[in-house]
C-alpha cells in the first residue's frame, strides 16, 4: 500500500525545484564541493512516523547520498529516537534537508493524529476514514500517512463512488417534480452494478426516502447523538446491510461518543486538512 515511487519522484522534484530553482546559493558559496558529512534524523517528540520514501528521495536527487532510517512508516516514535542516519555530500544534504523533513513532518503529523483518532474507538465498531479535504496535489501521500496512522480510506476521487451531499440533494430536488427517492433510482440506473452508492442525511426524516432508493451507505451529517442514534437503530432496522458513517462535528473530543452510537465509519477531515506538523529534526555531527 506504499505510494507509487514514480509519484514520490515526481513530488520530490517539484517540492526540490520549487526550493532550489536555480541551485542553493548559500550551499553551493559556503561548502566545499568535496565535503562529506553525516546527520541524524532524530524525533524531537512523540508520535508516529511517516514519510520515508519521501525524505530518501530528496536527499538521492540532490546528490550522493546514502540514507539508513532505524524505524519505518507507521512506527510509533518517542522523543529522542534516531530514526535515520543520512551520510554523503554534505552540499547535497543540506539542499535537501527542508523538502524532506517538510514532507517528513507533515506526513508524520497525519499518521500520529490519526493513530490518536483510531484509539478512541478500538472499542467499537466503527473505522475512522479521511475525506477529500486534502492539500491539492499531495493527496496520494496524505491518504497513505492515514493509513500509516491505522486507519483506512475513503473515496480517492470523485470518479470512484457515487456520493450525494446536500447541494446535490438540493438542485436534485429543486428541478425534478419527481420524488427524491424517485429521483435518485433514476440516476443509479445509469450506472454499472458494481458503483457504490452512498447518500447524505441531516434530518432523520430523510432516511426512509434515501433508503427506499437502495442505496450502500447512509451518511448521517451534523447529527446530535440522540438523532444518531436514533437513525441507527432506523436504519438497522429497515436495512441491515447499509453502512452507516457519521460526518460533521468530530474530534478527539467527540468521537468516541459518535463510534458508541453504532455507526460502522467515521469521517474526519481534520486528519488532512488541519493538522499539525510532527517535530522532527535533522541534526548533523559536529
Amino acid at each position: 500500500m506504499r505510494p507509487d515511487p514514480a509519484a514520490i519522484e515526481a513530488l520530490v522534484r517539484m517540492a526540490l525545484a520549487e526550493d532550489a530553482p536555480w541551485g542553493d546559493i548559500t550551499a553551493q558559496s559556503l561548502i566545499p564541493a568535496d565535503a562529506i558529512t553525516t546527520a541524524k534524523l532524530v524525533a524531537r517528540e512523540d508520535g508516529v512516523l511517516c514519510g520515508e520514501d519521501l525524505f530518501t528521495a530528496a536527499m538521492k536527487r540532490s546528490g550522493e547520498v546514502q540514507t539508513n532510517f532505524a524505524l519505518h512508516d507507521g512506527d510509533a516514535l518517542m522523543r529522542g529516537a534516531l530514526i535515520a542516519t543520512v551520510e554523503g555530500s554534505a552540499r547535497a544534504i543540506l539542499t535537501a534537508e527542508r523538502v524532506a523533513l517538510n514532507f517528513t513532518q507533515r506526513l508524520s503529523g497525519i499518521a500520529t493524529l490519526t493513530a490518536r483518532y483510531v484509539s478512541e474507538v478500538a472499542h467499537t465498531r466503527a473505522r475512522i476514514v479521511d475525506t477529500r479535504k486534502t492539500t491539492p496535489g499531495l493527496r496520494l501521500i496524505e491518504r497513505y500517512a492515514v493509513r500509516c496512522g491505522g486507519a483506512h480510506n475513503h473515496r480517492f476521487s470523485l470518479s470512484d463512488a457515487l456520493m450525494a451531499k446536500d447541494n446535490h440533494l438540493a438542485i436534485l430536488t429543486n428541478n425534478s417534480e419527481r420524488s427524491l427517492t424517485e429521483s435518485l433510482r433514476e440516476g443509479f440506473a445509469t450506472l454499472p452494478h458494481t458503483t457504490h452508492k452512498e447518500v447524505e442525511v441531516d434530518r432523520i426524516d430523510q432516511i426512509d426516502a434515501v433508503l427506499a432508493a437502495r442505496i450502500d451507505t447512509v451518511m448521517l451529517d451534523n447529527f446530535s447523538l440522540q438523532d444518531m442514534r436514533a437513525g441507527v437503530a432506523l436504519i438497522r432496522d429497515r436495512a441491515p446491510h447499509v453502512l452507516i458513517e457519521a460526518s460533521g462535528g468530530v474530534s478527539l473530543d467527540t468521537v468516541r461518543a459518535i463510534a458508541e452510537t453504532g455507526v460502522d465509519i467515521i469521517s474526519v477531515g481534520a486528519l488532512t486538512h488541519s493538522v499539525r506538523a510532527l517535530d522532527l529534526g535533522l541534526d548533523i555531527d559536529a
